[in-house]
């Protein structure tokens, strides 16, 4: 199993233990909040794409999340359950892995990369370094994955793969190639209020793509190290991200569907991701104290938005661009999407993981 660069795992000055995400009630513990998502998780059906027939990428992200929650929680059985739902893909359900065409196929990496880094089997490894490294076949002029389309969300798609194939062999080429895409949209697509529009041509500030966002800078912050030539550029459109979260986030503690229009709804995949962002922003020192409160009443919020089935409520439906206001205002509000499930998992795992860990525990 890859241990490559713990060294790097600590790339940042840390702050000391945080309180504020202590003494949680116990709805909002993350081990129950945790095992409740997993069993939901391992008990559902998979999520395809309509066009395509092959697995999409609310899926996988969720599937990364609960695997990130068996390693913390050094839960045997939910691991093997997690293993054991990936193996048709090797026989009966190979038909449904996607191609290495897109970024929202391409995404698909990450699962097989993190099954290496938890059971060490070369199989999972070989797979997902194929997806990591098609993403980057015939780059563009300027070094960058031909699948760049300059929407926010891709900026969780490529980076997490990326990151995840660095974790997986140590080579510091994924690193500085997903780093170098990230600062490339961050001087495209940043606004000078710290958000992001879905797209150059799409003014608007969507809850769920400005999450992508968040949640791409998160995770590739928790890798590149203290050093790298990158990391300022991203650290600060990071911390500019967050400053303008905190001065929307509404008085329930959530975020809206379109962040800055009073008008929109409460949207819990967006709310989801930026916490996760926060609260490890919050434990590795990148953010203030004054984050801390800002993510613990997101979290309190979320919870309640999970029912007794273990299904997130009041998840936006996948959203194409489109330069229409209402567009996004009229999105569907779905019960138990993947999209929804997926982030707070990673807040779970937020949660749970120390400050610094740039790993979960094998």
């Amino acid at each position: 199993m890859a241990t490559t660069a713990l060294a790097l795992l600590f790339l940042s000055p840390l702050c000391p233990a945080k309180d504020h995400f202590e003494a949680l009630p116990e709805k909002a513990s993350p081990e129950v909040v945790g095992r409740k998502l997993s069993a939901r998780f391992v008990a559902s059906p998979h999520m395809f794409w309509t066009e395509f027939g092959t697995l999409h990428y609310a899926e996988v992200a969720t599937w990364y999340g609960a695997l990130n929650f068996a390693a913390l929680t050094k839960d045997a059985k939910l691991k093997q359950q997690l293993v054991d739902r990936f193996e048709p893909f090797f026989g009966a359900e190979e038909k449904f892995i996607p191609p290495v065409t897109h970024v929202d196929h391409s995404v698909f990496g990450v699962v097989p990369l993190e099954l290496y880094r938890q059971t060490g089997q070369v199989k999972y490894r070989v797979m997902g370094l194929a997806f990591a490294d098609g993403q980057w076949d015939r780059p563009d002029s300027e070094g960058l994955s031909n699948q760049a389309r300059y929407w926010i969300d891709d900026m969780y798609m490529i980076t997490a793969l990326q990151v995840q194939a660095w974790r997986a062999t140590g080579d510091r080429k994924y690193l500085d190639r997903t780093a170098k895409q990230m600062v490339k949209y961050l001087a495209r697509l940043q606004q000078p209020n710290g958000l992001f529009f879905h797209a150059p041509d799409v003014p608007f500030y969507w809850g769920r793509g400005n999450g992508w966002m968040a949640a791409g800078m998160t995770e590739l912050l928790r890798a590149l190290p203290a050093n790298h030539p990158e990391r300022p550029k991203i650290l600060q459109g990071y911390r500019s991200m967050m400053a303008s979260l905190k001065r929307y986030q509404s008085d329930s503690g959530m975020w809206l569907q379109l962040i800055d229009r009073p008008e929109s709804w409460a949207e819990t995949s967006s709310t989801a991701m930026f916490t996760f962002a926060m609260i490890t922003g919050v434990k590795n020192g990148w953010l203030d104290e004054s984050y801390g409160p800002v993510a613990r009443k997101a979290w309190l919020a979320l919870v309640d938005y999970i029912n007794e089935d273990g299904d997130v409520r009041e998840v936006c439906a996948g959203t194409a661009t489109k330069n229409d206001v209402q567009h996004y205002l009229d999105r569907p509000r779905i019960v138990g999407d993947f999209h929804g499930q997926a982030p707070m998992l990673w807040s779970v795992a937020a949660l749970l993981r120390p400050a610094g860990l740039l790993m979960p525990a094998e």
